[in-house]
């Protein structure tokens, strides 16, 4: 096996990863289960201080367990509660007496949740009071990334920053070693990404058997029924998919398999790939290299782009997961290039505007457009360079769509946060 396939092994491992809930509340839920841990006895008051796009991110989705939503509710059940060992699972143990404390500390109003100062775009930094001490977390840059945890003021740990540590490394994926790596790699060695198929359509399955969040995939179900939609590979893909963001974004207390930190780029990176392998017939192995496919495509797009942006990541993991469909229709590297560059001349610009149970409508709609990408490709159509954003390096347009989704869209994330907390 190539030396460098060890390290795209080791990506994968870091970054698809089992999550509860989505990971903006779990990441705050995370810093106040920290700084409890480090306090005896039951915290009195949490003061949690976030970014703007964590707040985005987390005012309007279901926290496991609670059958509420929001930030506060989240540091409140993690302060009483939560295990930080499990990182981004940090809330799967919780009792009826510690969500019901949790709940007591916000009809007391002992919680407050803030914007703080910073330039971090994934900040989460969690002040706990207990017994007359203090403590405190802080997380950034990465979901489950501890960088301070203090103790009436005294430093406890300290961590560098995400990315501090590996200075100037190269980025080491590329569309081309992406896809050698997924044809080539021993099976054996790549095998545990089919731990993903089995987390995440075990989801999609709840999502579709109760009435979780907007119903998209359920509704796409009773439409199939009814003759509405055809009972195709397509439809299959996007219901299911959608499904499980229904059930995800409303709360339901069952993990995923996560990308990026992110459980709905989780479930879209990997279940249309299982659906159509399913449907397809598709052996384990063929599935596990679509998935490998899949997942570091998505990872290869959200490194251009950055954990947290004004842009949907449900199109970055969408576009992991139509070639992952193009690789299990027989595709090579030329019809996933195509791919890639069909969904960038597509849908490019769809905003993130906070997780909620609408995203499952996002979900769907990604898929879709990940599925006609994939056919189009198959057929040997692309979007030409000559057009928008696209550029016939395949690389190029990546970067270029990374370079739209972060600095080209930055006004963009204020003014969408701006209408969010506007509306009291």
């Amino acid at each position: 096996m190539k030396p460098q396939w060890n390290e795209y092994i080791a990506l994968l491992r870091r970054e698809v990863v089992p999550a509860l809930g989505c990971t903006e509340p779990v990441t705050v839920a995370l810093a106040a289960a920290h700084a409890a841990r480090r306090l005896e006895g039951q915290p009195d008051a949490v003061q949690v201080l976030v970014s703007g796009n964590l707040l985005k991110n987390g005012m309007g989705v279901g926290v496991p367990g609670t059958g509420m939503t929001g930030l506060d509710i989240a540091a409140a059940v993690g302060a009483a509660g939560g295990n930080p060992a499990l990182v981004l699972e940090v809330l799967r143990d919780l009792t009826p007496e510690q969500i019901a404390a949790g709940k007591r500390m916000l009809e007391e109003k002992r919680v407050s949740v803030g914007i703080a100062q910073t330039d971090e775009l994934l900040l989460a930094d969690v002040t706990v009071n207990a017994g007359g001490h203090t403590a405190r977390c802080v997380i950034a840059r990465e979901h489950g990334a501890v960088v301070l945890v203090e103790r009436n003021g005294e430093t406890v740990l300290r961590a560098p920053l995400p990315g501090e540590a590996a200075g100037d490394a190269e980025w080491p994926l590329t569309m081309e070693r992406i896809h050698e790596f997924a044809v080539y790699a021993p099976f054996a060695e790549i095998a545990f990404i089919l731990e993903a198929a089995r987390m995440n359509e075990a989801i999609a399955g709840e999502g579709m058997s109760r009435e979780w969040g907007m119903r998209v995939g359920r509704s796409m179900d009773e439409d199939i029924r009814q003759g509405l939609r055809a009972d195709d590979m397509a439809s299959f893909a996007i219901k299911m998919a959608a499904a499980a963001s229904d059930a995800r974004m409303d709360g339901i207390m069952l993990p995923v398999m996560s990308n990026s930190g992110s459980g709905n780029q989780g479930i879209t990176a990997t279940v249309p790939v299982v659906a159509f392998a399913s449907r397809l017939g598709s052996d384990e192995e063929a599935l596990a290299r679509a998935l490998i496919m899949s997942h570091l495509t998505a990872i290869h797009l959200k490194h251009h782009l950055g954990r947290l942006s004004a842009l949907c990541g449900a199109i970055l993991a969408a576009t992991g997961s139509g070639c992952g469909i193009a690789m299990l229709m027989g595709g090579g590297m030329r019809e996933i290039g195509f791919t890639v560059k069909n969904m960038v001349g597509n849908i490019a610009g769809m905003i993130c505007d906070g997780a909620k149970n609408s995203c499952a409508l996002k979900v769907a709609s990604a898929v879709e457009a990940a599925i006609q990408a994939a056919l189009l490709a198959r057929r040997g159509t692309t979007v030409s360079g000559r057009e928008g954003i696209v550029d016939d390096d395949l690389e190029t347009s990546i970067r270029n769509l990374g370079r739209l989704g972060s600095s080209g869209m930055a006004e963009t994330d204020k003014v969408i946060l701006d209408i969010m907390v506007s509306k009291g």
